[in-house]
């Protein structure tokens, strides 16, 4: 066991040290001594995603600093060893969501609009642009900055306004049904490939139900990465209309909570309350 863990070491040593280079899975595999079908799988149980996708993550975040020093786009994908471009945009898709030109610009020209509401279970924060609702938190005294500052770093150079009047219409929306006719809250969220996976399965959780990480794992397709889901769920930029509070812990217990334990306890016993007495998911 302690050599395969050498093994592995070595290999993300060597990724590391040979990004801009591009090693292919047999070129890895042979340098630390293995086939590359058993490189793979020793990779893949280590390190929990397979060398690709390792080597995927570094060329991104390489290109981020490149393209930070005012590289091109072109420029940066020749310098970290791509071919062209495309392939550059197709792993910043794959990890960050969004294009190389987009990271580069960070939101530049976009405008947000976002306003504290009182609600049923505490203030919200949230936050809208012209295609839809991009962040919802709980906050109070104490968090509010801090999720204030989440949102800013997530449009760097977004234009962020506060605009109470503008979001209310949203804050007295999160918590009615949806009537018929009635079009539904748009979202404009961010999030990789994987996480907006997660958060997929997390909408087809009933309403009034709950489940557990690892049968949100499942759900997702991600059998063998209950971690990795966790932090997906973690990682929900909208509270409420994603209903990451609908999942527990494999034992029964609440588990964690951005807005904290004591609301999604709340949510959880509001939901199940409305869906025993066939009541419409609505506050007065």
């Amino acid at each position: 066991m302690i050599k395969d863990y050498h093994r592995v070491e070595q290999a993300i040593r060597y990724i590391r040290q040979n990004v801009n280079n591009q090693p292919g899975l047999d070129t890895i595999a042979a340098h630390v001594g293995l086939s590359p079908y058993h490189f793979q799988r020793l990779f893949r149980q280590w390190a929990g995603i397979s060398p690709k996708r390792y080597l995927e993550f570094l060329t991104v975040e390489h290109g981020k600093w490149l393209l930070a020093c005012s590289r091109s786009v072109m420029q940066a994908s020749l310098d970290l060893g791509l071919s062209s471009a495309s392939r550059l945009h197709e792993q910043f898709i794959c990890v960050h969501a969004m294009t190389p030109g987009e990271f580069k610009e960070q939101g530049r020209g976009l405008e947000i609009l976002f306003g504290i509401h009182a609600g049923p279970f505490g203030d919200m924060l949230i936050a809208q642009t012209d295609k839809g609702v991009c962040f919802i938190a709980f906050v109070n005294t104490a968090t509010k900055h801090n999720e204030l500052a989440r949102l800013k770093h997530g449009y760097g150079n977004a234009t962020l306004r506060q605009a109470d009047a503008e979001t209310a219409a949203t804050a007295q929306r999160i918590f009615q049904p949806v009537r018929p006719g009635e079009p539904k809250i748009h979202l404009a969220i961010r999030g990789t490939n994987f996480q907006i996976n997660v958060w997929r399965a997390l909408l087809r959780i009933p309403y009034g139900q709950v489940i557990s990480y690892q049968q949100l794992a499942g759900a997702a397709g991600r059998g063998d990465a209950v971690r990795a889901v966790a932090n997906a769920v973690a990682a929900n930029p909208v509270n409420v209309l994603i209903p990451c509070h609908r999942v527990l812990r494999a034992s029964g217990e609440i588990g964690g909570f951005r807005g904290g334990t004591d609301i999604k306890k709340v949510l959880l016993a509001w939901e199940g309350y409305s869906t025993e007495h066939n009541l419409d998911p609505e506050l007065n």
